[in-house]
């Protein structure tokens, strides 16, 4: 198995773990805390896309100010997680 698919993994076991305990330690309440250790990770997923597209488009304006050529964009999906 690929070392990068073994590191996704465990990644997200680890921020599943860490957001159903944060969530109980709040609530005390184990089905609040799995229904937002099993949500998070979703919304972190869609806000972690959108931060990069933002902060994509500031790299593009700072290299077209500088007279450089603009980066290739990652793949659709691609997260630091699956590197």
């Amino acid at each position: 198995m690929p070392r990068k698919l073994i590191k996704t993994g465990t990644y997200s076991i680890m921020h599943l773990t860490v957001a159903v305990a944060v969530a109980y330690a709040l609530t005390r309440d184990w089905h609040i805390a799995l229904g937002v250790g099993i949500i998070e990770p979703m919304v972190q997923t869609v806000a972690y896309t959108i931060h990069e597209a933002i902060w994509g488009k500031v790299q593009d304006a700072e290299d077209k100010r500088d007279g450089q050529p603009a980066a290739p964009a990652a793949p659709a999906g691609v997260t630091p997680a699956a590197a």
